[in-house]
């Protein structure tokens, strides 16, 4: 009777996990990579202790909010933890990596398993000149994918209108 209802709660919270739904107005969750390395970056047993800095993005769709999902670059299914993650809803991205090197925005979508091109941006679609890209407050004109990804960066990418010059972010929770 105890492996039965053991089993039984088992199947049900991986039932809510399969059909649980990101909230409106999120991404849909893409093919996220399940452990195997994604541009150079592995999915290790532990964050790396040699390289950590954090970063924040924030997605405007159309101006309206678009979360960065937690747990991004930590699959469910290989247990282990890519050197860009997050770990809450908060945009913070975190770097931690058993090396030093340079990262990029780029490298973080696919790790993500989403698209982010001056066209898309994780799943919404704009056309050419409606995607405007702020670096800490500045404008930035070149491709989203290079941005480099430093310490306290603040990234804001407004797919479509309307627009808002973004209001810096300073909650860095003590990271």
């Amino acid at each position: 009777m105890i492996l039965f209802v053991r089993f039984s709660l088992t199947a049900i919270a991986l039932t809510l996990l399969l059909t649980a739904r990101w909230p409106a107005g999120a991404p849909a969750l893409a093919a996220t990579p399940a452990g195997t390395p994604v541009d150079g970056i592995r999915c290790d047993q532990a964050e790396g202790a040699v390289f950590h800095i954090h970063q924040h993005l924030a997605i405007f769709a159309h101006g309206k909010p678009v979360g960065v999902p937690p747990d991004v670059g930590r699959p469910l299914v290989a247990q282990c933890l890519y050197w860009l993650h997050t770990h809450t809803d908060d945009g913070i991205i975190h770097v931690e990596s058993p090396v030093f090197r340079t990262f990029t925005l780029g490298q973080f979508f696919d790790v993500w398993g989403e698209a982010l091109t001056r066209n898309n941006v994780a799943g919404t679609k704009v056309r050419k000149g409606d995607l405007h890209i702020f670096v800490n407050g500045a404008p930035y004109k070149g491709d989203p994918r290079r941005i480099e990804l430093a310490q306290h960066t603040d990234i804001v990418l407004e797919a479509g209108s309307p627009y808002h010059r973004p209001q810096p972010f300073t909650d860095w929770k003590g990271q």
